[in-house]
């Protein structure tokens, strides 16, 4: 799960080398879904669409994960409203805006196509933060039984997007989600909360989610 943030990590591409598992082919709802059930995903589509798996992988522990306090504290604060799947192209736009740290993006306009229509067909979804009326943080993910696969994360004000996580979290918690993806290890994940565990680890608890009968 990337950030848009200038607190991310501009170098964290050389820590996938080894995950590399494909290259070519193209992104769409079908080939989404059949990189998810085996525990892969797209990363990037120029020139070519790129899938990987990374060893070690990040995930968040949906049942260890907790807010701090002054996350909680902001949140009132700014009185911050929460929403899910109320605007899921807006929020992956925002995800591919330019930042700071990142003026491109791989998430292109095919990845925004093929994402969308999953949506359409409940198959991913999205958490939005609000102020107001104004989009300020929001994340997007692919959801398959008891699995959800966190693939971007934006905020437009601080600890925004940790906001949204947190939501995210508590969300799945009550809906018997087991297992969060967060795809590359970072610094940065690390410090929201991720854990790392093996590919082979991971390739189970990613059977084991599939296979519930829970809805996002």
């Amino acid at each position: 799960m990337q950030e848009d943030s200038d607190q991310g990590d501009a170098g964290w591409a050389s820590n996938v080398i080894d995950g590399l598992v494909a290259v070519g082919g193209a992104v769409t709802p079908e080939s989404l879904l059949r990189a998810y059930r085996t525990g892969v995903f797209p990363w990037s589509s120029d020139p070519m669409v790129t899938w990987w798996s990374p060893d070690p992988r990040a995930i968040f522990d949906t049942e260890r994960y907790r807010s701090s306090r002054s996350l909680l504290k902001r949140i009132r604060r700014k009185g911050w409203t929460f929403a899910l799947d109320q605007d899921f192209e807006g929020v992956m736009r925002k995800c591919a805006e330019p930042a700071p740290s990142r003026p491109t993006t791989w998430i292109t306009g095919d990845f925004i196509a093929a994402y969308t229509e999953l949506h359409r067909r409940g198959a991913a979804h999205s958490v939005e933060v609000y102020e107001k009326d104004e989009l300020v943080g929001g994340l997007y993910g692919v959801s398959i039984g008891g699995f959800f696969g966190g693939e971007s994360m934006f905020h437009r004000r601080p600890d925004a997007s940790k906001a949204a996580l947190a939501y995210l979290v508590q969300h799945l918690r009550q809906r018997g989600f087991v297992l969060l993806d967060a795809q590359v290890p970072t610094p940065h994940l690390a410090r929201l909360g991720a854990v790392e565990i093996s590919r082979d680890e991971y390739l189970a608890r990613l059977r084991h989610a599939m296979a519930l009968q829970v809805t996002f």
